[in-house]
C-alpha cells in the first residue's frame, strides 16, 4: 500500500515560462487519478512519463481556467490515441456542458464514452469507491463552487500468522477465510483462540487530501484528520492576508495551521501567486507552524509507503 504523487503544475493564474497551472497525478493503492487539468497538463504528463492509458478518472476542483483549461485538449488527445475504454470526469455542475460543446465545435476525435459526474452538494460526500480506494469531496470556500478531494485506501484483510496457526493441529485451510475476516476459532476442547493470535495486523491504510483554491476554512479539519499527505493551496504569504481574504485564497501560514490542526503527517503547499519570485519563502513561513512542509514544484514526486 502506497501513495505516489507527481506534481505536474502548481502555479496560479496563467501559464508562464517554467510555471504551470495546477495539475497532479496520483497513484494510490494501484489506482491512477488525474487531479485538476490546467493548461499544458498533457505536455507535463509526457515530460514526467505519466501513462495516459492508466488514467480512467479525472477530478476537477472548480471551473476557473487554471484548473481545467487543459481538459478538452487531453480528451481530444485520447481520441487521437484511439482510446476505447470509458473515462470518468468529476467536477462542478456545468463541466459537462462546457466540455462537450468544445469537443463538438472542434470536431474532436473523442469517440470513447466520457461519463461526467457533476457535483453541486455543499457538504462532504462519497463520489467514488471500489475495492481499493474511496474518494470523498472536501467542500471549500472560493469565488465559485469548489471541492477538494480526499483519497483513502481501503484496509486490506488481515494476514495469517502461519507460525502461530501451526501450533494448533485442528486449524486448517477451511478456517482461513474466517480468520482473515477477524473471527476467533473455537477448538473441540472448547478453548477459544483469539483472532489476534492467528493474524498479523494489515499495513496502515494511507490517505491523501487535495485542497484546491480556498480561503482559510478550519471546518475542513474533521474531514482530513490524520491524513498522511496534505496538499493545500498557499497563493500568498501572510503579509498579503488581506488580498488572500479578498480573493478567497489562503496564505502559507494558514495552510500550515490547517495541517497542524488536522495532525497531518506531511504538508505540501502550492498555487503560488506570480508576484513572488522566491517560492522558498512559502516553505519558510509554513515551517514556523508545521515543520514537515514541502514545496510543490513541477516534476516533484512525493512517495509514502505504509508502515
Amino acid at each position: 500500500m502506497s501513495i505516489n504523487l507527481t506534481i505536474l503544475g502548481c502555479h496560479s493564474a496563467t501559464p508562464r515560462v517554467n510555471a504551470y497551472p495546477t495539475s497532479q497525478y496520483l497513484e494510490i493503492n494501484n489506482r491512477h487519478f488525474l487531479i485538476d487539468c490546467g493548461e499544458g497538463t498533457q505536455r507535463q504528463m509526457r515530460k514526467y512519463k505519466v501513462g495516459f492509458s492508466k488514467i480512467d478518472h479525472i477530478f476537477i476542483s472548480h471551473l476557473h481556467g487554471d484548473h481545467f483549461y487543459g481538459l478538452v485538449g487531453l480528451l481530444s488527445t485520447y481520441g487521437i490515441l484511439s482510446r476505447e475504454k470509458e473515462l470518468h470526469v468529476y467536477g462542478p455542475k456545468g463541466i459537462k456542458e462546457v466540455t462537450l460543446l468544445q469537443l463538438k465545435i472542434s470536431q474532436s476525435h473523442a469517440k470513447y464514452d466520457i461519463i461526467f459526474h457533476e457535483l453541486s452538494y455543499k457538504k462532504s460526500e462519497l463520489i467514488f469507491e471500489d475495492d481499493k480506494v474511496s474518494v470523498t469531496t472536501i467542500p471549500l470556500n472560493h469565488r465559485v463552487y469548489t471541492n477538494g478531494y480526499l483519497f483513502k485506501e481501503k484496509e486490506k484483510p488481515k494476514k495469517l500468522h502461519m507460525g502461530n496457526i501451526s501450533n494448533y493441529d485442528e486449524i486448517g485451510r477451511a478456517d482461513y477465510l474466517n480468520i482473515k475476516a477477524g473471527k476467533d476459532i473455537t477448538l473441540t476442547t472448547g478453548e477459544i483462540v483469539p483472532n489476534d493470535e492467528l493474524t498479523l495486523p494489515p499495513k496502515k491504510a494511507l490517505s491523501y487530501a487535495f485542497c484546491s483554491d480556498t480561503m482559510f476554512k478550519p471546518d475542513i479539519v474533521p474531514i482530513i484528520k490524520e491524513v498522511d499527505l496534505l496538499y493545500h493551496e498557499a497563493t500568498f504569504l501572510a503579509d498579503r492576508e488581506d488580498l488572500a481574504k479578498k480573493t478567497k485564497h489562503a496564505t502559507s501560514k494558514q495552510a500550515a495551521l490547517i495541517a497542524k490542526e488536522a495532525n497531518a503527517k506531511q504538508l505540501v503547499v502550492g498555487h503560488y501567486s506570480g508576484r513572488y519570485k522566491d517560492i522558498s519563502l512559502f516553505q519558510k513561513e509554513a515551517q514556523e507552524i508545521f515543520k514537515n512542509t514541502e514545496l510543490a514544484e513541477p516534476g516533484k514526486k512525493f512517495n509514502i509507503d505504509a508502515e
